[in-house]
């Protein structure tokens, strides 16, 4: 009974327990930076793996089946970051999104004052069923975005934002780009998402909103031109909104950048 003690106390050291830790922490990071992507199934299927390997290289010697395992694993390795490319760099994207030094604490009445046009213009583009494409950049910069358009610079207000979406006029088609309280520019060209939405009844201004979300941590406001619903996008996923929720996604958004 000692004997037995005693291996388990071997086996419980504090250098054990911390290693099991990191192990875990690692394992859960990634499952935290790959939820709802398709590498969160490629994670649960490599550690799936790493567990059957270990355990049958521990309980039984097969010197063939661990020379197969061994000589695969560099060559899986190499072929993740191809298979997967957009999503782990998604992921790293997210590692680096720490909020930089000038992004302090702003003025709360401003920011209101912001939200409250927008959700002004929105609802009354909405009303006219005039088709618009918001999108508040985050930590992530989406300079390449803004360079693609024309160049406005102007404090947000709803009757600027209508005017900019108002049918057939230079600047209508495309996006706007919202950067803290200023309107960066409009007319703006998207990178448009991969996946199939032909079966949510949702265009081309939806898909670039779901597309510029994946690659960056932007609020994305989407107003339909044909049925005047608006949307909201933000980390690859889209759903309806009206304007209280509307509200209350960009206070919440704000808050973050903070």
């Amino acid at each position: 009974m000692t004997d037995v003690f005693a291996s388990l106390s071997r086996l419980l050291s504090w250098q054990s327990l911390v290693d099991v830790a990191l192990v875990t922490g690692v394992f859960y990071g990634l499952f935290r930076l790959f939820r709802g992507t398709r590498a969160v199934q490629l994670v649960r299927g490599v550690l799936l793996f790493i567990i059957i390997f270990a355990i049958l290289e521990q309980v039984i010697d097969l010197p063939a089946f661990n020379w197969l395992m061994r000589t695969a694993a560099p060559m899986v390795l190499f072929a993740i970051p191809v298979i997967f490319q957009p999503e782990l760099r998604r992921a790293l994207e997210r590692i680096g999104r720490s909020a930089p030094l000038w992004m302090q604490r702003g003025d709360t009445g401003e920011v209101q004052g912001l939200i409250a046009e927008v959700v002004k213009a929105v609802e009354g583009l909405a009303l006219r069923r005039h088709g618009a494409l918001l999108v508040f950049e985050g930590v992530t910069g989406l300079a390449e975005v803004v360079d693609s358009g024309v160049r406005v610079d102007a404090e947000v207000s709803a009757e600027l934002l209508s005017t900019i979406f108002f049918p057939n006029t230079p600047l209508h088609d495309g996006a706007v780009i919202v950067r803290r309280s200023r309107l960066l520019a409009a007319s703006c060209v998207l990178p448009l998402t991969d996946r199939d939405l032909a079966d949510t009844q949702m265009g081309t201004r939806h898909r670039a909103a779901i597309g510029v979300t994946e690659q960056s941590d932007a609020l994305v406001i989407v107003v339909s031109e044909e049925t005047g619903r608006i949307s909201a996008s933000r980390n690859g996923r889209i759903a309806r909104v009206d304007g209280s929720r509307l509200r209350s996604l960009l206070s919440d958004y704000y808050s973050t950048l903070q």
